[in-house]
């Protein structure tokens, strides 16, 4: 680590890019806070992999997929609120749209990745169709997508002349990417895998290998690393909501990488992030469980509709908006029989109306939706 250089500036004519050295070298981690906090990330990385097994997780997976579309998202300035990823584009109004399609591709992209984990690797081919479905019909759709930039691109200011920071020359982004690959899968260096996926992360950010969309797959590609490794079985760590709570920090440390060799600090930055957002994983589905058993006994109190209640709050879980049209078909009931449910389960507090208007309601599944709120504006 004391001997570690991140990678040296070359002079392109009117601007210098960076040419960060590749990953696959040798790596001695003597630093003792590192160690600690790598030990604590693995101990409560585990809890969180193991409280999974014991919840129905795939009742709840969507919801924890659209917390990290927004919050990624959200670093690249688009707002959209987490329940209207499960609204149809007709719900969403005009202003919002592109923002919305933005945030329904990232959650695609890592449904369809993390599908796609069952016959690929983690691999540049899987980093490229992420990225080809995280750009489809959006902004950028025009710039390559799936495709390694074949031009130079940069960060912050204007041009290239003031820019921020400027990444390797496109002819060096294959190889480059080519030994990320590698580096994921080397066995005989003992690198411990959250180590490595810090490297990674730092490492594909630096070579910005696409014309748009580098921050997003940046990010993505942690949690398709981690369910490739088995580390989680399911896609249940995101670390967007903590990059996106200490932005100025993520980037800072990003940066001191290339400008003080700091791959330290990155290294403890990054880990303490594993930390607190397990710590927050495992905080909110203690809680779901918790509203889960409170919710069903209020079903219970509701009588003859109670089993449709079940049915109706089961598939609440896993989309937290619904129509009376939707409920009617779900629970197999007329639609005056639906709303009538559904009306008790408002005034029971657990679903809330969010439209306003008088035809064509939405029902909000709020104090569930609330607790990744709460989670995502948690500090530890």
């Amino acid at each position: 680590m004391k001997n570690f250089v991140a990678g040296k500036y070359i002079k392109q004519g009117a601007y210098k890019s960076f040419r960060p050295t590749a990953l696959t070298r040798q790596w001695i981690i003597d630093d003792m806070p590192i160690a600690a906090l790598l030990s604590k990330a693995d101990r409560f990385l585990g809890r969180l992999d193991m409280y999974s097994e014991y919840v129905d997780i795939d009742l709840f997976i969507q919801m924890h997929i659209a917390k990290e579309a927004t919050q990624s998202a959200k670093i690249e300035g688009t707002q959209t609120k987490m329940e209207e990823t499960f609204l149809s584009q007709s719900e969403i109004s005009a202003e919002k749209r592109d923002d919305w399609e933005e945030v329904r591709n990232y959650t695609a992209a890592m449904n369809e990745a993390v599908n796609m984990l069952q016959a690929l690797p983690f691999s540049t081919r899987l980093i490229r169709q992420a990225h080809k479905i995280l750009l489809r019909g959006v902004r950028g759709q025009h710039k390559q997508p799936g495709e390694f930039r074949k031009s130079q691109n940069w960060i912050g200011g204007a041009t290239l002349g003031n820019a921020v920071f400027v990444p390797p020359v496109h002819t060096e982004v294959p190889d480059l990417m080519s030994d990320i690959e590698y580096f994921a899968h080397a066995q005989d260096d003992n690198i411990p895998d959250l180590i490595k996926i810090a490297l990674i992360h730092y490492q594909f950010e630096t070579i910005h290998p696409f014309l748009d969309g580098n921050g997003r797959t940046g990010r993505l590609i942690i949690t398709l690393y981690l369910v490739s490794k088995g580390i989680l079985k399911r896609p249940i760590l995101y670390l967007s909501d903590f990059f996106e709570r200490h932005r100025a920090l993520y980037y800072d440390n990003l940066m001191r990488v290339r400008t003080h060799n700091d791959i330290a600090q990155w290294l403890k930055f990054f880990l303490t992030g594993i930390v607190e957002v397990a710590q927050n994983g495992v905080a909110t589905l203690e809680k779901i469980m918790q509203l889960k058993q409170s919710i069903e006994v209020q079903a219970d109190k509701l009588g003859k509709r109670g089993a449709a209640a079940r049915v109706l709050l089961n598939y609440l879980y896993k989309k937290p908006v619904i129509s009376v049209a939707e409920a009617a078909g779900l629970i197999g009931k007329t639609p005056q029989t639906a709303y009538n449910l559904i009306g008790g389960l408002e005034k029971a507090g657990v679903l809330k109306e969010i439209t306003g208007a008088q035809r064509n309601k939405l029902y909000l599944f709020e104090p569930y939706v609330r607790l990744f709120d709460a989670a995502a504006g948690a500090d530890t």
